[in-house]
């Protein structure tokens, strides 16, 4: 594990028992109740289709949140937040997220 992995994971580790003991208040996630979806799709510059698969959503579902007939739940709002926000480093993630669950597992031999 890299140390700037550590780091971040002592560092979580540590907000987490600072609000648990009640020294600090959670961070809480703001998100807005309507979003442009199809602005957000439109500056990855990908179809309806790609993005869709890109990202996991059903393309029947983007069509709907796109044209207003839908909103999407809060959860799926902030993903698309962060497509919006970070869109190639999302993907570098999800691409290793793949590979990963892809690689055999790892045996280990009896001692």
């Amino acid at each position: 594990m890299s140390k700037k992995v550590f780091d971040q994971i002592a560092e979580g580790l540590n907000e987490a028992l600072a609000v648990a003991r009640g020294e600090s208040e959670p961070y809480k996630l703001h998100v807005p109740a309507e979003i442009d979806v199809k602005a957000i799709r439109a500056r990855t510059g990908l179809t309806q289709k790609d993005f869709a698969s890109t990202f996991g959503f059903g393309v029947d579902q983007l069509k709907q949140w796109e044209q207003g007939r839908s909103r999407p739940v809060q959860a799926m709002r902030a993903y698309l937040l962060l497509i919006n926000r970070e869109p190639e480093k999302l993907l570098q993630a999800l691409r290793e997220i793949n590979l990963s669950a892809h690689e055999p597992p790892v045996r280990r031999s009896a001692c």
